[in-house]
């Protein structure tokens, strides 16, 4: 559905050039929500409007739908731009106009008549949940019932792309949550492709199928959202993942493996102990596979800290564990994990 080769985008500073967009490839595929994540000044708003031409690239092609944007005019760009709807951090709703005028506003712009503008705006209205509230005015309504009717006039088109920038950013967290549900549900029943910007991983984690991390205008990291959580490649990726499933260890856990390492050399010299993050998703979630080890291998096993979640229904989680044993046996160990489809880290940490 979208797909992105070589985007460069170079603005003009007061120091000089500022390259924005590094040489972005990405590919969407139809239907599916595909989030982009990074923190403030990595260029996701940039990235946002290159793919509507609101923001022409410097280099590199931007092909929705099987058209390439950047070839066409200025009519025919107006025409492609009705199959991608926007839905903005502040709302951009007109004062002066009601919930459903607000919605229909695209409609009226684009020359349909009245009768045919309620016969699409009130199903719309219904959809996210403002029928009630149709005669309402932005001041009269909740931040959240704003980026509904937001939502509501980006879909009065007929898009096929929907984009939403930080949609919720400047929301409470249960009124994200509501948000982020009624843009699955628009996607699943109206089939549209939805990609998300924003700098929040729970927002990735509630409603992606897939995610692309951007750091400094480029791509660093992109996969299914279930294998970017539980195998993050990069230290932004780790630093973003860290709000849903904390990277460090707290420094207690830090102190007690030292004394438990301390200890072993004392009572047991001839074995060692290793310290183990566990990422795990999926079937694996549910295998008894530490008391499998302590069984086979004869290693003793302290959990230490953990957290378990869910993504979309699949269950993901990470441990950290202190394992203490011969070194044959540990290793054998490890690599029983790592067959069984869990990823294991050795945490190397100052005695």
């Amino acid at each position: 559905m979208i797909d992105l080769r070589g985007i460069t985008q170079t603005y003009r500073g007061p120091q000089g050039p500022v390259e924005a967009l590094k040489g972005i490839d990405l590919h969407i595929t139809p239907g599916e929500v595909f989030g982009i994540i990074g923190k403030s000044g990595a260029g996701k708003s940039s990235l946002v409007r290159v793919i509507n031409l609101l923001n022409r690239p410097t280099t590199g092609q931007v092909i929705v739908d099987g058209r390439d944007l950047t070839q066409l005019g200025d009519a025919q760009l107006r025409e492609a731009r009705r199959d991608i709807g926007m839905v903005f951090q502040h709302f951009n709703l007109l004062s002066s106009r009601t919930v459903f005028d607000n919605a229909a506003l695209p409609l009226e712009l684009a020359g349909m008549n009245k009768a045919a503008i309620r016969e699409r705006v009130n199903p719309l209205l219904e959809l996210v949940g403002l029928a009630h509230l149709a005669d309402r005015y932005p001041a009269q309504i909740s931040g959240g019932q704003k980026q509904r009717v937001g939502i509501a006039r980006a879909l009065a088109s007929r898009p096929k792309v929907l984009l939403s920038d930080e949609a919720t950013s400047a929301l409470d967290p249960e009124t994200t949550r509501s948000i982020l549900d009624l843009l699955r549900q628009v996607n699943r029943e109206l089939g549209l492709t939805v990609v998300l910007i924003t700098h929040q991983m729970q927002v990735i984690k509630q409603v992606a199928d897939r995610v692309a991390v951007i750091e400094a205008g480029r791509i660093v990291e992109q996969g299914r959202v279930l294998e970017v959580f539980t195998r993050p490649q990069q230290a932004i990726t780790k630093s973003l993942i860290d709000e849903i499933l904390p990277q460090e260890l707290p420094v207690s856990v830090l102190d007690h493996v030292r004394k438990l390492t301390r200890q072993l050399a004392t009572t047991a010299p001839g074995h060692a102990g290793r310290l183990l993050r566990l990422s795990y998703s999926g079937d694996s979630a549910y295998q008894p596979i530490l008391s499998q080890l302590i069984r086979e291998f004869g290693v003793d096993m302290s959990i230490l800290h953990g957290q378990v979640d869910e993504i979309q229904d699949e269950t993901f989680g990470s441990l950290a564990v202190y394992a203490s044993g011969e070194p044959m046996h540990l290793r054998g160990a490890v690599e029983h994990l790592r067959a069984g489809g869990v990823a294991v880290e050795e945490v190397t940490i100052e005695i």
